[in-house]
């Protein structure tokens, strides 16, 4: 149970931080789905509970992605909510009698009798911030077994499953989506040349009818590539406002001290330690969003793949136009077979994360993506199996 003698309006420490990994996910305001109304419905049963609901906490509200009684998608103030209570502790929070807090949360449920037992199992990103719950309630006060809240635990976690391969499947369609359209608008070039040759060629003194006839054949055809490239691209900025890279001139030691900052949960839950070295300030041009994801993935799969208490190495040196980046991990390493798969979507390697963490198969193949649409360049290398991996990354500066 919670202490009640706390002040109004209550926020956890890392609030600011918290509800920005939120909106990562993209699940607010968005239409029931079955996945989550399952998670609720299972919820509900296991408790055999007057209703059950699977919730985000947004900052001055409580979206409703289920709701085990009708199915719908709704929220909730957040002040006087339990939620506020829920997302203060990782441990399971259990109100066997409303009654006991209704002088410190303000809930019309409470009041009204409607609810008088609360069990809520927190939604745990992998940084460690909570950004919801699984809840259920009843009519009566009650006492939950140990069972009971074991399970809802487990539901919390398979809600956080759903919205981690959501988002991986997210990132990697809008990275393929970007290269595809920075393909195309490279296309556009070479075509608008070839326009413009081919009506010249067509109006060049002494040409004979047929030169002409066939320049004017491929001013036309170019003319039609054209359209249609620009075709793509407008409906590329209508669903994007923009699919151009960002580049802007960016500190890649900001950037990697930045992620294993933000990773620092992670490591540390597995007693691992990161080590960066670099050579001072390198700065290259890019954009600082995709490369923010490049290093994301890349440290997040050396925790992943490392044991626990291994060191994890980061270096950073630049030569000429290009930037160096190399993660060696001393975890399970790769086989020859792995290597050559390796940034293939959904790859079926051999080795496993070593905390049973969970591993979609499509970070590295985003990171390729990415990685090539800055001209860059990205290979591991690995001893063999147990024998730790080293990935490099070569970017131009300009």
């Amino acid at each position: 149970m919670l202490n009640f003698n706390l002040p109004k309006n209550i926020a956890p420490a890392n609030e600011e931080a918290r509800l920005k990994k939120l909106r990562e996910y993209e699940i607010l305001d968005t239409p029931a789905e079955n996945g989550f109304n399952h998670i609720a419905m299972l919820a509900k049963g296991i408790f055999e509970a007057d209703n059950a609901y699977v919730t985000f906490i947004d900052e001055d509200r409580v979206f409703l992605k289920a709701n085990a009684k009708n199915q719908e998608s709704a929220e909730i103030k957040r002040n006087d909510s339990f939620c506020t209570l829920a997302i203060l502790t990782k441990n399971i929070t259990v109100f066997e009698d409303t009654n006991a807090i209704s002088g410190f949360l303000q809930n019309p449920y409470v009041k009204s009798g409607e609810v008088r037992f609360y069990a809520s199992a927190p939604i745990i990103t992998p940084e460690g911030y909570i950004i919801g719950t699984v809840s259920v309630t009843d009519k009566s006060p009650r006492k939950p077994t140990e069972d009971q809240l074991n399970m809802l635990s487990l539901l919390s976690k398979i809600a956080l499953d759903k919205l981690e391969t959501r988002l991986a499947i997210r990132k990697s369609l809008r990275a393929h989506d970007d290269r595809l359209h920075m393909l195309v608008h490279d296309l556009k070039n070479p075509m608008t040349t070839i326009s413009l040759q081919s009506e010249l060629a067509g109006r060049i003194s002494g040409a004979d009818e047929k030169v002409a006839l066939i320049a004017g054949k491929i001013n036309q055809q170019s003319k039609n590539m054209i359209d249609n490239l620009n075709f793509i691209l407008s409906a590329a900025r209508r669903e994007k406002e923009t699919f151009k890279m960002q580049k802007i001139k960016v500190d890649l030691n900001a950037v990697i001290n930045q992620v294993i900052n933000d990773l620092t949960k992670i490591s540390t839950n597995k007693n691992q330690q990161i080590i960066f070295i670099a050579e001072g300030v390198i700065e290259i041009y890019g954009d600082q969003n995709k490369l923010n994801q490049i290093f994301n993935n890349l440290i997040e799969n050396a925790i992943k793949f490392s044991e626990v208490g291994k060191e994890i190495k980061i270096s950073l040196t630049s030569e000429g136009n290009l930037v160096t980046v190399s993660i060696q991990d001393f975890g399970q390493g790769l086989s020859k077979d792995d290597l050559e798969r390796l940034f293939l979507k959904f790859a079926n390697l051999s080795s496993n994360p070593t905390a049973n963490e969970d591993s979609n198969g499509l970070g590295l193949s985003t990171v390729k993506m990415f990685v090539d649409m800055h001209k860059g360049k990205i290979w591991a290398e690995s001893v063999g199996q147990n024998l730790g991996t080293t990935f490099y990354l070569e970017l131009p500066i300009k």
